[in-house]
Protein backbone atom coordinates (compact mmCIF):
# COMPACT_ATOMS: atom_id res chain seq x y z
CA UNK A 1 0.00 0.00 0.00
CA UNK A 2 2.75 2.52 1.14
CA UNK A 3 4.41 1.71 -2.37
CA UNK A 4 1.40 2.45 -4.31
CA UNK A 5 0.72 5.72 -2.66
CA UNK A 6 4.50 6.61 -3.21
CA UNK A 7 3.88 6.17 -6.87
CA UNK A 8 0.65 7.65 -7.04
CA UNK A 9 1.96 10.83 -5.70
CA UNK A 10 5.03 10.85 -7.98
CA UNK A 11 2.92 10.83 -11.23
CA UNK A 12 0.11 13.43 -9.86
CA UNK A 13 3.03 15.62 -8.55
CA UNK A 14 5.13 15.56 -11.76
CA UNK A 15 2.43 15.75 -14.08
CA UNK A 16 -0.65 16.15 -13.08
CA UNK A 17 7.75 -7.68 -16.03
CA UNK A 18 5.18 -10.70 -15.40
CA UNK A 19 1.92 -10.85 -17.58
CA UNK A 20 -1.24 -11.37 -15.99
CA UNK A 21 -3.59 -13.99 -17.81
CA UNK A 22 -5.78 -12.64 -20.22
CA UNK A 23 -9.17 -11.23 -18.68
CA UNK A 24 -11.55 -12.71 -20.36
CA UNK A 25 -10.12 -16.42 -18.67
CA UNK A 26 -10.37 -15.55 -15.23
CA UNK A 27 -12.91 -13.65 -12.99
CA UNK A 28 -11.52 -9.68 -12.38
CA UNK A 29 -9.06 -9.81 -9.34
CA UNK A 30 -10.83 -9.09 -5.63
CA UNK A 31 -14.63 -9.30 -7.17
CA UNK A 32 -17.03 -11.75 -7.94
CA UNK A 33 -19.42 -10.64 -10.72
CA UNK A 34 -22.41 -7.93 -10.80
CA UNK A 35 -25.64 -9.37 -10.38
CA UNK A 36 -27.42 -9.49 -14.26
CA UNK A 37 -29.26 -6.56 -15.12
CA UNK A 38 -26.11 -4.15 -14.05
CA UNK A 39 -24.18 -1.81 -15.67
CA UNK A 40 -27.39 -0.25 -17.60
CA UNK A 41 -28.57 -1.15 -20.86
CA UNK A 42 -26.98 -4.32 -22.93
CA UNK A 43 -24.31 -2.84 -25.03
CA UNK A 44 -22.41 -5.03 -28.34
CA UNK A 45 -18.90 -5.41 -29.07
CA UNK A 46 -17.65 -4.49 -32.84
CA UNK A 47 -18.02 -8.55 -33.51
CA UNK A 48 -21.68 -8.69 -32.31
CA UNK A 49 -21.02 -10.24 -28.66
CA UNK A 50 -22.41 -8.90 -25.73
CA UNK A 51 -20.34 -7.22 -22.75
CA UNK A 52 -20.45 -8.94 -19.97
CA UNK A 53 -20.25 -6.51 -16.54
CA UNK A 54 -18.10 -7.34 -14.20
CA UNK A 55 -18.67 -3.87 -11.81
CA UNK A 56 -20.85 -1.40 -10.98
CA UNK A 57 -21.10 1.27 -8.77
CA UNK A 58 -24.03 3.80 -9.48
CA UNK A 59 -23.82 5.51 -5.91
CA UNK A 60 -27.73 5.27 -4.61
CA UNK A 61 -26.81 5.20 -1.17
CA UNK A 62 -26.40 7.46 1.46
CA UNK A 63 -22.08 6.02 2.18
CA UNK A 64 -19.47 4.76 -0.09
CA UNK A 65 -19.56 1.24 -0.41
CA UNK A 66 -16.22 0.31 0.80
CA UNK A 67 -16.40 -3.21 -0.31
CA UNK A 68 -15.67 -1.43 -3.90
CA UNK A 69 -13.35 1.69 -2.82
CA UNK A 70 -10.80 2.69 -1.01
CA UNK A 71 -10.00 6.30 -0.01
CA UNK A 72 -6.62 7.28 -0.52
CA UNK A 73 -4.14 9.85 2.15
CA UNK A 74 -1.63 10.76 3.32
CA UNK A 75 -0.38 12.31 -0.12
CA UNK A 76 -0.55 15.09 -2.06
CA UNK A 77 -1.18 16.98 -5.73
CA UNK A 78 -0.91 20.70 -7.11
CA UNK A 79 2.41 22.88 -6.52
CA UNK A 80 4.11 24.01 -3.81
CA UNK A 81 2.14 27.17 -3.02
CA UNK A 82 -1.52 25.21 -3.23
CA UNK A 83 -1.41 21.65 -3.00
CA UNK A 84 -3.87 19.72 -0.77
CA UNK A 85 -3.74 16.81 1.35
CA UNK A 86 -5.84 13.33 0.30
CA UNK A 87 -7.86 12.81 3.48
CA UNK A 88 -10.67 10.42 4.02
CA UNK A 89 -13.28 12.36 5.34
CA UNK A 90 -16.74 13.21 5.18
CA UNK A 91 -16.14 16.77 3.73
CA UNK A 92 -14.11 15.34 0.45
CA UNK A 93 -15.49 12.05 -0.31
CA UNK A 94 -19.00 10.96 0.22
CA UNK A 95 -22.02 9.60 -1.40
CA UNK A 96 -25.71 11.39 -2.04
CA UNK A 97 -28.55 12.07 -4.08
CA UNK A 98 -27.37 9.37 -6.17
CA UNK A 99 -23.75 10.26 -6.88
CA UNK A 100 -20.43 10.04 -5.81
CA UNK A 101 -18.79 13.64 -4.44
CA UNK A 102 -15.01 14.23 -4.32
CA UNK A 103 -14.29 17.92 -2.90
CA UNK A 104 -11.45 20.07 -2.86
CA UNK A 105 -11.64 22.55 0.44
CA UNK A 106 -9.45 24.74 2.11
CA UNK A 107 -9.20 23.68 5.75
CA UNK A 108 -9.62 25.55 8.42
CA UNK A 109 -6.29 24.94 9.55
CA UNK A 110 -2.81 23.83 8.55
CA UNK A 111 -3.15 20.10 8.44
CA UNK A 112 -0.11 17.60 8.12
CA UNK A 113 0.32 15.15 5.45
CA UNK A 114 2.22 12.42 5.78
CA UNK A 115 5.83 13.44 5.31
CA UNK A 116 5.12 16.64 3.35
CA UNK A 117 4.30 20.26 4.90
CA UNK A 118 1.42 21.21 5.95
CA UNK A 119 -0.91 22.27 3.73
CA UNK A 120 -4.50 24.66 3.79
CA UNK A 121 -6.12 22.26 1.79
CA UNK A 122 -8.05 18.85 1.56
CA UNK A 123 -9.08 16.83 -0.89
CA UNK A 124 -11.15 13.47 -2.08
CA UNK A 125 -9.79 10.18 -4.16
CA UNK A 126 -10.88 6.85 -4.30
CA UNK A 127 -9.50 3.63 -5.79
CA UNK A 128 -10.91 -0.02 -6.05
CA UNK A 129 -7.10 -0.91 -4.87
CA UNK A 130 -6.65 -4.39 -3.58
CA UNK A 131 -10.92 -5.01 -4.18
CA UNK A 132 -11.20 -5.19 -7.96
CA UNK A 133 -9.08 -4.80 -11.14
CA UNK A 134 -9.33 -6.20 -14.68
CA UNK A 135 -7.00 -6.62 -17.49
CA UNK A 136 -9.01 -5.59 -20.62
CA UNK A 137 -12.45 -4.66 -21.04
CA UNK A 138 -14.99 -1.32 -21.27
CA UNK A 139 -14.27 1.12 -18.42
CA UNK A 140 -16.89 4.23 -18.19
CA UNK A 141 -16.93 7.10 -15.73
CA UNK A 142 -20.67 9.55 -15.76
CA UNK A 143 -18.69 12.62 -14.46
CA UNK A 144 -19.66 16.57 -13.73
CA UNK A 145 -16.83 19.04 -12.65
CA UNK A 146 -17.12 22.61 -11.36
CA UNK A 147 -18.13 24.67 -13.48
CA UNK A 148 -15.30 27.53 -13.81
CA UNK A 149 -13.10 29.41 -16.03
CA UNK A 150 -10.04 30.00 -13.75
CA UNK A 151 -7.43 28.00 -13.43
CA UNK A 152 -6.38 25.93 -10.77
CA UNK A 153 -8.62 22.88 -10.79
CA UNK A 154 -7.35 19.12 -12.14
CA UNK A 155 -9.99 16.02 -11.94
CA UNK A 156 -9.16 12.17 -13.17
CA UNK A 157 -10.65 9.05 -13.93
CA UNK A 158 -7.88 7.00 -14.58
CA UNK A 159 -6.39 3.33 -14.33
CA UNK A 160 -3.48 2.03 -13.09
CA UNK A 161 -1.44 -1.27 -13.01
CA UNK A 162 -2.13 -3.30 -9.78
CA UNK A 163 0.40 -3.95 -7.39
CA UNK A 164 -0.21 -7.80 -6.95
CA UNK A 165 0.78 -8.52 -10.49
CA UNK A 166 4.97 -8.01 -10.00
CA UNK A 167 6.58 -5.97 -12.73
CA UNK A 168 10.21 -4.92 -13.06
CA UNK A 169 8.79 -1.51 -14.36
CA UNK A 170 8.87 1.70 -13.41
CA UNK A 171 6.32 4.12 -14.24
CA UNK A 172 5.64 5.69 -17.31
CA UNK A 173 6.68 2.49 -18.49
CA UNK A 174 5.09 0.67 -15.61
CA UNK A 175 1.93 1.87 -17.30
CA UNK A 176 -1.16 4.63 -16.76
CA UNK A 177 -4.62 5.09 -18.47
CA UNK A 178 -5.92 8.36 -17.84
CA UNK A 179 -8.81 8.27 -19.48
CA UNK A 180 -9.80 11.37 -18.71
CA UNK A 181 -8.05 14.43 -17.11
CA UNK A 182 -9.95 17.98 -16.79
CA UNK A 183 -8.33 21.08 -16.07
CA UNK A 184 -10.28 24.03 -15.53
CA UNK A 185 -7.57 26.19 -17.06
CA UNK A 186 -9.25 24.42 -20.30
CA UNK A 187 -12.72 24.46 -19.42
CA UNK A 188 -13.98 22.87 -22.49
CA UNK A 189 -11.47 19.85 -22.92
CA UNK A 190 -11.09 16.08 -21.76
CA UNK A 191 -7.41 15.44 -22.30
CA UNK A 192 -6.70 11.69 -22.22
CA UNK A 193 -3.76 10.03 -21.40
CA UNK A 194 -1.56 6.82 -22.03
CA UNK A 195 1.83 6.44 -20.19
CA UNK A 196 4.12 4.16 -21.13
CA UNK A 197 7.91 3.65 -23.37
CA UNK A 198 6.07 6.81 -25.69
CA UNK A 199 6.33 8.95 -22.54
CA UNK A 200 10.02 9.48 -23.93
CA UNK A 201 9.08 11.24 -27.00
CA UNK A 202 6.43 13.70 -25.02
CA UNK A 203 2.76 14.34 -25.23
CA UNK A 204 2.02 13.10 -28.95
CA UNK A 205 -1.51 13.74 -29.90
CA UNK A 206 -3.12 10.74 -31.75
CA UNK A 207 -0.69 8.19 -30.40
CA UNK A 208 -0.60 8.86 -26.17
CA UNK A 209 -2.73 12.29 -25.65
CA UNK A 210 -5.42 14.05 -27.75
CA UNK A 211 -6.37 18.15 -27.59
CA UNK A 212 -9.42 18.06 -29.12
CA UNK A 213 -11.96 16.05 -26.81
CA UNK A 214 -14.90 18.51 -26.38
CA UNK A 215 -16.12 18.25 -22.15
CA UNK A 216 -18.07 21.14 -21.20
CA UNK A 217 -17.15 21.73 -17.27
CA UNK A 218 -20.01 22.02 -15.26
CA UNK A 219 -22.39 19.62 -17.37
CA UNK A 220 -22.32 15.71 -17.04
CA UNK A 221 -19.80 13.96 -19.42
CA UNK A 222 -19.33 10.17 -20.11
CA UNK A 223 -16.07 9.25 -20.31
CA UNK A 224 -14.84 5.35 -21.82
CA UNK A 225 -12.19 3.31 -22.82
CA UNK A 226 -12.07 0.33 -25.08
CA UNK A 227 -9.48 -1.32 -23.55
CA UNK A 228 -8.08 -5.03 -25.67
CA UNK A 229 -4.31 -6.85 -26.20
CA UNK A 230 -3.46 -4.52 -29.34
CA UNK A 231 -5.85 -1.78 -28.88
CA UNK A 232 -6.94 1.00 -26.75
CA UNK A 233 -9.62 3.42 -27.48
CA UNK A 234 -10.88 6.51 -25.61
CA UNK A 235 -14.57 8.15 -26.03
CA UNK A 236 -15.85 11.13 -24.69
CA UNK A 237 -19.36 11.54 -24.79
CA UNK A 238 -19.32 8.78 -26.82
CA UNK A 239 -17.24 9.80 -29.44
CA UNK A 240 -13.53 8.21 -30.56
CA UNK A 241 -11.14 11.03 -30.04
CA UNK A 242 -8.13 8.71 -28.94
CA UNK A 243 -6.77 4.90 -30.73
CA UNK A 244 -3.18 3.41 -29.64
CA UNK A 245 -2.54 0.22 -31.32
CA UNK A 246 0.92 0.18 -29.93
CA UNK A 247 0.00 -3.35 -28.09
CA UNK A 248 2.79 -1.53 -25.22
CA UNK A 249 3.86 -4.30 -22.67
CA UNK A 250 2.51 -1.51 -20.32
CA UNK A 251 -1.02 -1.98 -21.29
CA UNK A 252 -0.51 -6.48 -20.73
CA UNK A 253 -1.68 -6.47 -16.90
CA UNK A 254 -4.64 -6.26 -14.45
CA UNK A 255 -5.22 -2.11 -13.74
CA UNK A 256 -7.54 -0.79 -10.94
CA UNK A 257 -9.36 2.06 -11.29
CA UNK A 258 -9.14 5.46 -9.11
CA UNK A 259 -11.55 8.76 -9.22
CA UNK A 260 -9.79 11.70 -8.46
CA UNK A 261 -10.52 15.32 -7.63
CA UNK A 262 -7.59 17.94 -6.88
CA UNK A 263 -5.78 21.21 -7.31
CA UNK A 264 -3.88 21.92 -10.55
CA UNK A 265 0.03 22.04 -12.19
CA UNK A 266 2.33 22.77 -15.11
CA UNK A 267 0.20 26.36 -16.20
CA UNK A 268 -2.91 25.00 -14.27
CA UNK A 269 -1.97 26.09 -11.14
CA UNK A 270 -4.63 27.32 -8.10
CA UNK A 271 -4.34 31.22 -7.46
CA UNK A 272 -7.11 31.55 -5.34
CA UNK A 273 -9.91 32.58 -7.99
CA UNK A 274 -11.54 29.23 -8.96
CA UNK A 275 -14.15 28.74 -6.55
CA UNK A 276 -13.56 26.50 -3.29
CA UNK A 277 -15.13 23.85 -2.17
CA UNK A 278 -15.10 22.81 -5.71
CA UNK A 279 -16.94 19.30 -5.93
CA UNK A 280 -16.28 16.18 -8.36
CA UNK A 281 -19.94 14.47 -9.25
CA UNK A 282 -19.53 10.99 -10.05
CA UNK A 283 -22.85 9.35 -11.28
CA UNK A 284 -21.54 6.09 -11.93
CA UNK A 285 -18.80 3.74 -12.84
CA UNK A 286 -18.98 0.80 -14.65
CA UNK A 287 -16.95 -2.07 -15.82
CA UNK A 288 -17.52 -4.89 -18.62
CA UNK A 289 -15.40 -7.65 -20.04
Amino acid sequence: MKLFLALVALVLVGELAALAPPAWLAAPAGAAASAPGACGARLLKADGTAWRCSFDDEFSGTALDRTRWLPQTDFSSGWLLAWPCYVDNGSTVSVADGSLHLDVRRWPVPLSCGSLLPTDYVAGMVTTYHLFSQQYGRFEARMRTTDTTYPGLHEAFWLWPDDRVHSNDVWPNAGEIDVSETYSLHPDLSIPFLHYSADSAGPQPGVNTAWDCVADRGAWNTYTVEWSPDRIEIFVNHKSCLVNTSGDRAFQKPYIVALTAGLGTNGNEYDGRAPLPATTDVDYVRVWR
